[in-house]
């Protein structure tokens, strides 16, 4: 059994994993910047333990005060959440040297997904279809790979996610300034600068499968549709995804537990692929070794907690579950609620929240850390809150959606909420079925 569990992370994330440890009986110890000494996670954790100043490369990022606070706090194991340690190898190696358990996947797991380009090539041994491009990561290499592929393309960062170091170039005569900028943001965001081409497909649409693995099965739980993104990032994830013919759904579901189970994946993990929505031909893009922020939109459909998932099979647990007994029921769509300001090429807006008044009801969930007074310090990602909907169909999921969002009042700094009532007026949206370029053309 996990007897202490340190959080190695912060905001909502670092709440919903002391959620469920609570209701598992589960001690918990918040590993947390100064910026985030009073914030509502320190707050409810059982204990707090600093682990550097507000920059994250000082303190989340920083690999030895992470792991020294764990082991001075008396843990026996770690969860990352997402983003910061949460699929670095590095960290993963040096917490299982400490002698604690590391809350994800294997470090081989961790080494192929980390790197996108490994990642292509495990899913191709496994037999799954990717985009034409890869194989490249040295200047000399994106030329020649781009002369190769047909305009627009994309340059992808080798390593992390998020959408950074990605960048769409339409023109050959645009090849070096967005290398250029691609190759300067990936290093900046990983430490990592090599990219790599691949085909653009117009109109795609972003379709990922939630799994789950013991390292000798696996099993999904379905899929999301992720397609209205800001620069390659998420704003709308809806389980599961919309107006999507029941085989091409299947197809991209069975190919994602192929992969889990080819690379003997341990945990929760999702595969995501691009689907041409033209003719629902899908490709396989990456796999994140990790809790995502849209869990909770599987979690509404499907009645599992997947954060006790991730714990139980970190507790060395064969699944509990088989694919017979996962039956998904109605729909939820999820909007991130971000400090940033739409209007200004959503740029962020740290500062202190005067009003939050976040909607409830039936249908109706909110993962929160920022309450009135609460603050949203300027060196982490501008995530306030999620807000999830369930409805038996998906036309209540919209109308519960649309009704959340008029009764949700934050104040004192700009948030994207105005630009998710537009999207949830939308006559696109309330269709179902989206593209990526969503936004482009969504009226102001």
């Amino acid at each position: 059994m996990i007897r202490k569990l340190f959080i190695a992370n912060r905001g909502e994330i670092a709440l919903r994993v002391i959620r469920t440890a609570r209701a598992m009986g589960i001690e918990t110890v918040l590993g947390a910047s100064e910026a985030d000494a009073a914030s509502l996670p320190a707050q409810l954790a059982d204990q707090v333990a600093i682990v550097g100043p507000g920059p994250s490369s000082q303190g989340y990022l920083a690999i030895d005060r992470v792991v020294e606070a764990m082991v001075k706090s008396g843990c026996d194991a770690v969860h990352p959440g997402y983003g910061f340690l949460s699929e670095n190898a590095s960290f993963a190696r040096a917490v299982h040297a400490a002698g604690i358990r590391f809350v994800g996947p294997d470090i081989e797991t961790l080494e192929g997904m980390g790197d996108k380009l490994a990642a292509r090539a495990l899913a191709v041994e496994a037999g799954l279809p990717v985009l034409p491009g890869g194989e490249a990561a040295t200047r000399a290499d994106v030329h020649a790979r781009a002369a190769q592929t047909v305009y627009p393309l994309l340059l992808k960062a080798v390593a992390g996610g998020g959408g950074k170091g990605m960048r769409r170039v339409d023109r050959p005569e645009d090849l070096d300034s967005a290398l250029d900028m691609a190759q300067a943001e990936a290093q900046a965001a990983f430490g990592n600068s090599a990219v790599y081409v691949e085909r653009f497909v117009a109109r795609g649409r972003h379709v990922e499968v939630q799994l789950l693995g013991d390292g000798t099965n696996a099993i999904h739980l379905g899929t999301r549709d992720c397609s209205i993104q800001r620069r390659f990032q998420k704003l709308v994830e809806e389980a599961p995804a919309p107006a999507m013919p029941l085989a091409a759904r299947e197809g991209i579901e069975q190919a994602a537990v192929k992969l889990a189970r080819h690379i003997g994946y341990r945990g929760a993990g999702t595969a995501e692929f691009l689907v041409d929505a033209e003719d629902f031909s899908f490709y396989f893009l990456e796999l994140n070794a990790r809790i995502q922020v849209e869990h909770p939109v599987t979690e509404a459909i499907t009645g599992v907690d997947l954060v006790e998932q991730q714990l139980l099979v970190a507790m060395g647990k064969p699944l509990s579950l088989t694919q017979a007994m996962v039956r998904p029921h109605g729909h939820a769509i999820e909007v991130r609620i971000n400090a940033e300001d739409p209007d200004a090429d959503f740029r962020p807006s740290p500062g202190h929240a005067t009003r939050a008044c976040w909607p409830a009801g039936e249908g109706v969930r909110v993962d929160t850390h920022i309450g009135i007074g609460g603050e949203v310090p300027p060196f982490y990602d501008s995530l306030m809150g999620k807000l999830i909907v369930h409805g038996e169909t998906r036309e209540q999921a919209v109308e519960r959606l649309a009704h959340a969002l008029r009764s949700l009042h934050i104040e004192g700094l700009p948030t994207t909420a105005p630009l998710h009532r537009r999207i949830v007026a939308d006559q696109r949206f309330i269709a179902g079925g989206v593209d990526t370029g969503f936004l482009t053309g969504l009226a102001q």
